[in-house]
């Protein structure tokens, strides 16, 4: 790319940090509605990197993730820019809601349209202010509403750029996760440009151990291209372990769920992994995993239709090694064992 960085008439220079609104639209009281983006760009040239959160509204893990990024001390040796984009789907995040006002899915509106829905013109918009003045992205999501996620980076690993990245970002698994038509990860690849997401957590909900880790991981990820200097003391990350195929376990019955496992638990085939019953607790049913793996998805309700998406189980060989990995990321970054080490307040690297 040039040296020029300019994001809605705003000229960015080598050495600044400029806090910018790109406009959307206006409410129908006439208030202007602005997209927030603070730009910190290096005095040296180097990768142009845009991390992204809250594209559905309701999102907030990678909010707190991108303010405390933005405080990090280590910025001032920068080579490159950080496009940081905190809250992309403004109207939800006002709203606590995962959708546009129009219940379009943002998500599913790219690359968009300056002549289309809501959802198209603001991702249009976010395609020309942001994503056209980048050579990288990552993008910052949890589980919707009433789900929680296991820390994972969701990737193209065929595309080498996309692979090496999503090794760097140090989660313990790795999905190689197709692209979904609309999403900002297939409009971005269609451009050439290497994207991540990240999901960690559940809606609306702030989860200390995901926070860390996504922390953790955009800082890896700035390392790996060279944005920042090398740790001083290396670090060395849980090696992750890639996923091909996942399973949903659904509802079997409808009822009351009593869960049996946690995010991370080693999964056989044929385990109970909770047990539905009436409120009375009589007639109970049993969920049943049809796969041997480890568990990085599940719902949070435990009131329960028969049909729900109960367990997100990723299938994987050697499950109980898996496991191992996945306590041993989880011990790392827990904030009970180590409070006084949360990014919030700890040095600022």
């Amino acid at each position: 790319m040039g040296d020029a960085l300019e994001i809605a008439g705003v000229a960015i220079r080598p050495g600044e940090r400029v806090s910018i609104g790109i406009p959307v639209s206006r409410r129908y009281t006439h208030a202007e509605v602005v997209v927030p983006v603070h730009v910190v760009r290096g005095r040296g040239e180097g990768p142009r990197l845009f991390v992204s959160a809250a594209i559905h509204g309701d999102e907030i893990n990678g909010v707190e993730i991108i303010r405390r990024l933005l405080r990090r001390r280590i910025l001032k040796q920068l080579r490159g820019a950080l496009i940081a984009v905190p809250v992309v789907n403004v109207y939800g995040f006002v709203g606590q809601s995962r959708y546009l006002p129009d219940r379009r899915d943002l998500n599913r509106s790219f690359p968009g349209s300056a002549k289309g829905s809501l959802a198209a013109r603001l991702a249009n918009t976010f395609m020309s202010e942001v994503v056209g003045n980048a050579t990288h992205g990552i993008d910052l999501h949890t589980g919707a509403a009433n789900r929680s996620n296991l820390p994972q980076v969701r990737a193209c690993l065929d595309e080498p750029e996309t692979a090496r990245l999503a090794r760097a970002f140090g989660t313990p698994v790795i999905l190689d996760s197709r692209l979904r038509d609309g999403s900002l990860r297939e409009a971005a690849r269609a451009r050439g440009l290497p994207i991540l997401v990240y999901e960690a957590g559940e809606a609306l909900r702030f989860d200390e151990l995901a926070i860390r880790a996504g922390l953790r991981g955009i800082l890896s990820v700035m390392r790996a291209l060279e944005m920042l200097p090398a740790r001083r003391s290396p670090h060395r990350p849980v090696a992750p372990v890639l996923v091909q195929t996942t399973h949903w376990v659904r509802a079997p019955d409808s009822g009351i769920l009593r869960s049996a496992v946690r995010l991370g638990a080693r999964v056989d085939e044929g385990r109970t992994l909770g047990v539905i019953s009436n409120p009375l607790g009589d007639d109970e049913t049993p969920v049943v995993s049809p796969v041997s793996g480890v568990l990085i998805g599940a719902s949070e309700l435990p009131l329960v239709n028969e049909g729900d998406a109960l367990f997100h189980v990723a299938a994987v060989e050697r499950p109980g090694r898996v496991a191992e990995k996945v306590g041993r990321f989880q011990a790392e970054l827990d904030p009970e064992r180590d409070p006084a080490a949360s990014p919030s307040d700890g040095p600022h690297d």
